[in-house]
């Protein structure tokens, strides 16, 4: 049959409606996972079209995927983040939502005490187990939405789960039900959709979704995980493994609408911004992400950074304060002993920081010839040198303002006993010889000694 598209406004061809395949053997992809290899990119030269939906936001799981991979946060750090969060998310909630777990006495009061700041963004959700027990305690915390693991691809449904897609699905879609019952909306995390047989399972399963949806007037959110960070944003790209095959065949064989699909992604390959991003062009609404991208094995898709991809997408921060990525850098330092790695984009501590001796002469003479943008102006963060053996008083004296952030009543100048005695140190290390420039721990270490620890490393 024919009917026109809310998206392209066209007539489009709705004969095919795909069907649960129920095999016996699992399709583990072999051809493109062999395991003793590396992950093949298969082509089949099919394109879909781009469709960006008209909002596109980011939603955070910082306390959930994040905190699994790193020492628990406390109640206090949680809250502090939140309000980070939140004020780095702006009045129009380009940060939408984040996720809780609730099953510990502290996560319930971490949560509580969110809720009671009464701050509009990011809505407070939660992830559980799919039980009628723990839908019950989210709808009586007052949440509206929680996320529900269905893992999709046949190594989870054969080898760890032990069922047939039949078991499986049906199993699922009794646990959707009871969050239903119970009046809450589902956000359904579709483990490992990078391995899945899309056509075969994972098309006929969000099918029964959305008209489970349909039926209860309660709507479902559609998460697409790329757990092992499979996913490929080129064009042409065969399943399971196309970004933009995924996105386009939720939305065409599903009718999954871009406000009710979000992408999650893992950066095991390097492609996990690219991969939100290209989620996000595509049709997908929602990208997911945590703070500076801390989560499983190599973490998730860095919140920071999809802050900047949307703004370059959409020419706007659209009320988002990227200032506020600074705060929680700092804060992860710290107040959380976490350590990012020095040249991390955007958060670490010299990603706007020259070291070759021509580009501080270009730097120096105009920022704008080395600086990525006005990193002082988005992200209080000025560009800066690192010391060399061409590097005067002045030099130092604005190198250690600038490294260790001192406001006006603590800055040094080039008269400075410090300054002059690391100056006296420098002149001396490369008298001996030495021919590269000073790293940022080394000076630090010189700094502390000498100034008798009036600065310390940060």
């Amino acid at each position: 049959m024919l009917e026109i598209s809310s998206k392209t406004n066209l007539l489009e061809q709705k004969t095919y409606k795909y069907s649960l395949q129920d095999v016996d053997e699992p399709n583990l992809y072999r051809d493109v996972y062999p395991y003793t290899d590396v992950p093949r990119i298969a082509f089949n030269h099919r394109r879909v079209p781009i469709g960006m939906p008209e909002d596109i936001w980011i939603t955070d799981t910082t306390f959930r995927d994040g905190q699994q991979s790193v020492e628990p946060y406390t109640v206090k750090q949680i809250v502090d983040l939140f309000k980070l969060m939140s004020k780095l998310s702006g009045p129009y909630g380009i940060i939408r939502q984040t996720e809780f777990f609730v099953y510990s006495k502290k996560d319930r009061e971490a949560l509580e005490q969110c809720q009671d700041l009464g701050l509009k963004f990011p809505e407070i959700t939660t992830w559980i187990r799919a039980s009628k027990e723990d839908f019950k305690l989210v709808r009586d915390l007052g949440i509206r939405e929680t996320g529900i693991l269905v893992s999709c691809s046949d190594y989870h449904i054969f080898k760890k789960m032990k069922m047939t897609r039949k078991q499986c699905m049906d199993y699922y879609l009794a646990t959707v039900a009871e969050a239903f019952e119970a009046g809450v909306m589902p956000r359904c995390h579709l483990e490992d959709i990078t391995r899945a047989d899309f056509y075969g399972f994972v098309v006929p399963f969000v099918n029964e979704l959305m008209k489970m949806s349909e039926d209860s007037k309660i709507p479902v959110r559609i998460r697409a995980c790329d757990t092992m960070g499979y996913g490929i944003p080129y064009p042409e790209v065969a399943i399971p493994r196309s970004v933009p095959g995924i996105i386009y065949g939720l939305q065409h064989y599903s009718d999954v609408p871009s406000e009710m699909l979000e992408w999650h992604g893992h950066n095991d390959f390097y492609k996990a911004v690219t991969n939100a991003s290209t989620a996000w062009l595509y049709g997908a609404s929602g990208v997911n992400c945590s703070l500076l991208g801390i989560g499983e094995r190599t973490g998730n898709v860095p919140l920071e950074a999809m802050v900047f991809e949307y703004a370059s997408l959409r020419g706007s921060f659209d009320g988002m304060d990227p200032t506020v990525i600074t705060e929680i850098a700092e804060y992860f330092e710290r107040e959380m002993d976490y350590t990012i790695p020095p040249m991390t984009p955007f958060v670490g501590r010299s990603f706007n920081v020259t070291r070759a001796g021509i580009h501080a002469d270009g730097l120096l003479k105009d920022e704008e010839i080395y600086n990525i943008f006005d990193t002082k102006k988005i992200l209080n963060r000025s560009a800066s040198v690192l010391i060399g053996k061409a590097s005067g008083l002045a030099g130092i004296a604005y190198w250690i303002n600038e490294n260790y952030r001192l406001s006006a009543g603590e800055t040094v100048d080039k008269k400075d006993p410090l300054v002059i005695a690391l100056k006296a140190w420098i002149d001396k290390e490369y008298e001996d010889g030495r021919q590269t420039s000073l790293s940022v721990g080394e000076l630090e270490e010189k700094i502390e000694e000498l100034s008798g620890n009036r600065f310390r490393r940060l």
